[in-house]
Order: structure tokens, then C-alpha cells, then sequence
């Protein structure tokens, strides 16, 4: 019986490129997914919601999109 494997969706495609230090621009997630712009905008408002997008300039002038990690909050001290 061979093993079985998780499928892959567009959405998992789009956070594995979302959580890479470098982040992934609009071009990179319609390239990866083919989706249209638009469509790739409107994953990242959705997103947005759920995760912390952040946005930022890559040293090409490209901009990109990435998850950022929250930071673990600390226990209160007694």
C-alpha cells in the first residue's frame, strides 16, 4: 500500500511561499498558483485575517508579502 500524502492545495502553496524569510511577491503566488492579481490580492486580505501579513521592500524595489510570527507572550511573573 503506498503511503498516502496530504494533497496540495493552492492555499498550502501560498503559505509555504508566505513563510519563507524572503517573503513571496504578487508575480511569485500568480506564478506558483495561476491566479490572476486580483485573486492574489484578495488571498492576502483573507489572510490578513487569520495571520500577520507583513509587506515589505525587497532590495530590487519588488515588494513583498510574508507571515510573521508572533512572539510566545511571557507568563506573568507572581
Amino acid at each position: 500500500m503506498a503511503a498516502s500524502t496530504k494533497p496540495r492545495t493552492k492555499s498550502a502553496t501560498v503559505n509555504r511561499l508566505l513563510s519563507r524569510e524572503k517573503g513571496a511577491t504578487l508575480d511569485e503566488i500568480a506564478k506558483a498558483t495561476e491566479w490572476k492579481p486580483h485573486s492574489c490580492r484578495a488571498f492576502l486580505t483573507g489572510m490578513r485575517k487569520k495571520a500577520r501579513v507583513m509587506r515589505q521592500e525587497r532590495p530590487d524595489g519588488a515588494t513583498s508579502y510574508r507571515i510573521v510570527q508572533e512572539r510566545a507572550q511571557e507568563p506573568l511573573s507572581e
